[in-house]
């Protein structure tokens, strides 16, 4: 694989009124859903502005995120197999491969919104070599990257330890520094927190600044923690 190649990536989006749940105690249900697309949309703006990237594939039967995220550029297919988050990401890939035989792929969270074209970019450069390979979270437990060469099964075992499912099915661990935020997803209120140190993208931000507005002080402070009380 040579530097030219460029990837396409699959970003699995479930339905937004289930997801972010564990928010739930800083973070109304409407306030999760908001937050949730927010990421997505920004997690899609980074990564076609990435130069090593040549489309986004999100899979979702969420009709408002399809919207959103095609608006954002990107190709929105159905979850079709409705098997969960393995299953969505095998079908995406099988999408894109129908469309571009032998590309390179790479499953990509949709919760990175602190994510830089810059470092995804590094991140892909490390993975070209390798039949498959993936960067594990900022907790260093699951994943938010698997990547596969041309020709190559994807075969992602995303959900819960998934970094160690993933060294078991033989994928190659990348050991990058200065890509945090390619490895900072957004589970908790302290994940956001700290994807928020790092610098969002402007959806997520005003999406922050949105639940802030629904919930009270009390729960943006939940969400942006010191930095809330301080000015500026």
């Amino acid at each position: 694989m040579t530097a030219e190649v460029l990837w396409s990536l699959v970003v699995p989006l479930k339905p937004l009124r289930s997801a972010k749940t564990r928010l739930a105690g800083a973070v109304s249900p409407a306030g999760r859903a908001l937050l949730a697309l927010a990421f997505a949309s920004d997690t899609v703006a980074a990564a076609l502005a990435c130069a090593a990237v040549a489309d986004v594939t999100v899979v979702t039967d969420d009709p408002e995120a399809a919207v959103e995220l095609a608006g954002r550029g990107a190709l929105v297919v159905p979850d079709s197999p409705r098997g969960g988050l393995n299953a969505a990401l095998a079908h995406g890939a099988r999408v894109v491969r129908a469309r571009r035989p032998g590309a390179p792929v790479a499953a990509l969270g949709a919760d990175l919104p602190a994510l830089r074209p810059v470092e995804l970019g590094a991140v892909l450069a490390a993975a070209a070599p390798r039949r498959r390979a993936f960067l594990a979270d900022a907790d260093g437990v699951g994943t938010t990257l698997l990547a596969a060469a041309g020709g190559v099964e994807l075969a992602p075992a995303f959900g819960g330890p998934s970094r160690g499912g993933h060294l078991a099915s033989g994928a190659r661990e990348l050991r990058l520094a200065g890509v945090e935020s390619v490895r900072r997803d957004v589970d908790t209120a302290a994940n956001l927190r700290a994807a928020l140190a790092l610098g969002v993208g402007p959806r997520t931000a005003r999406a922050v600044r949105a639940v802030g507005a629904d919930r009270g002080e009390g729960a943006y402070r939940a969400v942006r923690g010191r930095s809330a009380a301080s000015p500026g």
